[in-house]
């Protein structure tokens, strides 16, 4: 994780340096998100072909080696293919990594396991912001570094004696029944991607558009996670207690809130962090939230199959993140600011939305609601089941009546 955060910043300002345009950075980092929709749907069949192993250390591979060609074949197209070589074998590990760590989990430890691994995520990428202020005068260092980490990162999976999982996959909801089940989680999911997809593809650009310095560009890049783990835990919390949509409109109002502020902040870098903070603050709890208010229209049982849906949906909202906010950024249209205003308008669209909804149908009590599972944007469906599955089994033993004495 700690390469994968480096390589998206990295990307962003030496785009800048290199003369691309913002369009074509946007279409640069769109390919990592194509990359990761297509193997969410074909990873898990090659798993089951040649076996985690294999496939970790395949991907990984392929993964080092793309660093270290970027500075070699620094183009727009090149670097798309380089993005979308990158997210495809991202995925693959991340799909890998949750389904070996979900069948070496039991039902008591599952939910502290898979807890563990998104903060060992979300650390990664914050802990790389930092290596962008390693000295690099000649313009190689920097991507030798993440290439040396992923390939450090072979050695625990290929030495590990454990016996591989065998790897079973549900098959998805079709969009259909899942829009009927929970129309603002479909219509969320999508906005959601678009969000995810334009805030962290395209924020070391707008640092690198306005002239922060690089440590300042580490700094911003870095305010977005650390929302993010700060505020994910308080939301859930208050969210198993009322009207998820109310939370739901709520968050996503003070995401909009905190892309006003970026909006307007005027080259004062406090207040840029302060938005950074509130809208990681606000779209990664809101990423759990729309996961919790689907379930909370369906059953057990159809909850693994509504996941796949709601991915394909993040990532179709994903692809167009970055080039909807390149076009946006650019001279001819909004400028800068467009990476603020584009997540104003989905945000403001959620909102809506999710006030609309509640005026259609009642609301779940709180006894029968699903339980709120700490879901990242990165999580694949193994993630997402295992989440779920550990929330519902602590569900219900915290429902089971104490023995009597």
């Amino acid at each position: 994780m700690v390469g994968n955060g480096l390589q998206g910043t990295l990307l962003g300002v030496r785009g800048e340096s290199a003369g691309f345009s913002t369009f074509e950075m946007s279409v640069v980092m769109s390919g990592y998100f194509l990359g990761f929709l297509f193997a969410s749907r074909s990873v898990p069949a090659l798993i089951r072909k040649v076996g985690h192993v294999r496939v970790f250390a395949a991907l990984a591979s392929m993964i080092s080696a793309v660093f270290v060609l970027y500075p070699i074949l620094e183009h727009p197209v090149y670097w798309t293919i380089g993005r979308a070589i990158i997210g495809f074998c991202f995925c693959g590990v991340y799909v890998t990594a949750e389904s070996w760590l979900n069948n070496s989990s039991t039902n008591e430890t599952r939910g502290q396991a898979m807890s563990i691994y998104m903060i060992v995520q979300m650390s990664g990428v914050v802990g790389a912001q930092a290596l962008m202020l390693v000295p690099d005068p000649t313009g190689f260092l920097l991507y030798v570094i993440p290439s040396v980490l992923i390939s450090i990162a072979f050695a625990p999976i290929l030495l590990s004696a454990r016996p591989t999982p065998a790897f079973e996959r549900t098959q998805p909801m079709s969009l259909t029944e899942l829009m009927k089940a929970s129309p603002l989680g479909c219509v969320g999911m999508f906005l959601l991607g678009g969000v995810f997809s334009a805030q962290f593809g395209m924020g070391a650009v707008y640092g690198a558009e306005i002239g922060l310095s690089l440590p300042q560009i580490s700094a911003f890049v870095a305010t977005f996670y650390i929302g993010a783990l700060l505020l994910q835990y308080p939301i859930g919390w208050i969210s198993d207690r009322l009207d998820r949509r109310l939370m739901i409109a709520a968050t996503a109002l003070a995401g909009t809130a905190g892309a006003i502020i970026g909006m307007m902040q005027d080259d004062q870098f406090n207040l840029l962090l302060l938005a950074a903070f509130l809208i990681g603050g606000a779209s990664n709890p809101l990423y759990s939230l729309l996961i919790a208010h689907t379930n909370d229209y369906l059953e057990y049982d159809d909850m693994a199959a509504a996941s796949g849906g709601l991915l394909f949906l993040n990532g179709l909202g994903a692809i167009s993140g970055p080039i909807v906010t390149g076009w946006l950024m650019g001279p001819t249209l909004i400028g800068p600011s467009g990476y603020f205003f584009i997540m104003v308008i989905l945000m403001a669209v959620m909102a809506a939305y999710a006030t609309y909804r509640m005026t259609q149908r009642p609301s779940v009590s709180v006894e029968e609601a699903a339980t709120y599972a700490v879901l990242t944007p990165t999580a694949t469906q193994i993630a997402w089941d295992a989440m779920q599955e550990a929330a519902v089994e602590a569900e219900v033993d915290a429902n089971e009546p104490l023995p009597q004495s």
